[in-house]
């Protein structure tokens, strides 16, 4: 039960001394609760939980027991690290009836509908999200404060004044953000010439994510003139058509040229048509890194988020969030061009050192407005990197350095601590600290 909190913190072994107070038994809740006020969890508890939300909570830190240097808790960490991740609290009830046609016959015609049809479409297909209340809106953080709730009571179980743990990020970054272009149509793959340039003014690197098997054809010109430029290239989905994870069967058939495809491209990151998915399935992606879950899905054809800023591994696939609005989102369901929300994002991101990933498609830069608020966004970024110290890459850099991380180990140096494994150059040693019962992190 200690596996995900010290995945998270890379912190030693020892220091993660929890015990399950409840054994396996058919008495167990399974089910939403609290741990510490507003964090909401689901999973197993030897506390009562609920099976909706929308009434009180209860919070089970009251029931945590404090055993010589070790904590006793109703609950599994683990296991409710994973059903947020993967999103086991929603319902995996499907479309029926006229949703089911209605989405049919959307995908059908989506590709004749102009952008103001599909806006009306969508708007109504989305009524009421702003009353879903999880995850959370804008960002959801539940995973990350069900961790740092955990670090706390290691610090008090342990009398410890702080403990090592391997910082989140390489040479120190206070946090990272990572632009990607999604490629839906001919004249989005025309403008991404005119796209990489507007991003190197600002020094900033993306990834573009082609569709492989419709739409438009992807030429060796076209791979060759993003990757020689520093550019990233990964695997859109088969056909973007909607029905990707429609059934099993359906999806193993496609994933097999997903994957040719895959190294066709020599992709290492793949993400899914609108952001459709059933991690359950990801086994069957040949790729180091997926992109296709949202950190909370109101917006999105399909609800759900994986409550986390950070990026986690499914297997041996490493899933890189979504953590952000998307562009059109934005600019056609909310109907805004304002930095506002954007803002408001890497705002609560950057405070709990997280990841903020973006997608923006070239297909709807296609105004003056939108453009000039992507132009501002880089911008911001720009910004930021200079100021605040936050760390801009590729996802197969974010790929490679969670992947470095999640093999360091921390090994005791005399009064200090020491990082040892690949990449351990550009790792720091940060320290978990308790200041007015609030956690805070600090550097060596």
């Amino acid at each position: 039960m200690n596996e995900a909190f010290v995945d998270y913190y890379r912190c030693p072994d020892r220091f993660a001394n929890f015990r399950l107070s409840l054994e396996p038994a058919r008495d167990n809740h399974v089910g939403y609760f609290e741990f510490g006020p507003g964090n909401i969890c689901f999973g197993s508890s030897a506390c009562p939980t609920n099976e909706e939300l929308g009434e009180a909570l209860a919070d089970v830190t009251s029931h945590v027991i404090f055993d010589g240097g070790s904590c006793i808790l109703p609950f599994n960490p683990t296991e409710v690290a994973k059903n947020l991740r993967c999103e086991r609290y929603v319902r995996k009830t499907g479309d029926t009836g006229w949703k089911s046609l209605a989405r049919k016959l959307y995908y059908l015609f989506r590709p004749a509908f102009p952008v103001a049809v599909r806006r009306h479409l969508q708007k109504a297909w989305l009524k009421g999200w702003e009353s879903n209340p999880f995850p959370r809106w804008p960002v959801d953080r539940s995973v990350d404060q069900m961790f740092e709730m955990l670090m706390r009571l290691t610090l008090k179980a342990s009398k410890q004044d702080r403990v090592p743990f391997i910082w989140f990020w390489p040479d120190g970054r206070s946090s990272c953000a990572t632009m990607t272009h999604d490629v839906e149509t001919e004249i989005g793959l025309k403008f991404s010439q005119e796209l990489m340039g507007i991003n190197d003014s600002f020094g900033i690197k993306s990834s573009f994510q082609l569709i492989p098997a419709a739409r438009y054809v992807v030429s060796e010109r076209d791979l060759s003139s993003m990757k020689d430029r520093g550019f990233e290239v990964n695997v859109h989905d088969l056909k973007h058509d909607g029905h990707l994870y429609d059934d099993y069967q359906t999806f193993q058939t496609s994933a097999t040229q997903i994957n040719q495809f895959g190294a066709k491209f020599q992709s290492k990151g793949f993400r899914s048509a609108i952001l459709y998915r059933n991690q359950e399935w990801f086994g069957a992606l040949d790729f180091s890194y997926d992109m296709s879950v949202p950190n909370v899905g109101h917006l999105d054809p399909q609800r759900g988020g994986c409550c986390t800023v950070m990026p986690y591994f499914i297997g041996d696939l490493l899933e890189i969030p979504v953590t952000a609005t998307q562009d059109y989102t934005l600019f056609h369901v909310l109907g805004t061009y304002s930095l506002d929300l954007w803002r408001q994002q890497i705002s609560q991101i950057m405070q709990a050192h997280g990841l903020v990933s973006f997608i923006v498609h070239p297909d709807y830069l296609d105004t003056p407005e939108a453009r000039a608020t992507y132009a501002t966004l880089l911008e911001h970024l720009s910004t930021l990197r200079a100021e605040a110290d936050m760390w801009i890459a590729l996802p197969g850099e974010i790929d490679t350095w969670w992947r470095q991380r999640s093999t360091m180990k921390l090994i005791a140096d005399g009064d200090g601590w020491k990082i040892e494994g690949a990449g351990a150059d550009r790792a720091t040693v940060a320290y978990a600290t308790l200041r007015d019962d609030k956690l805070t992190y600090d550097f060596a």
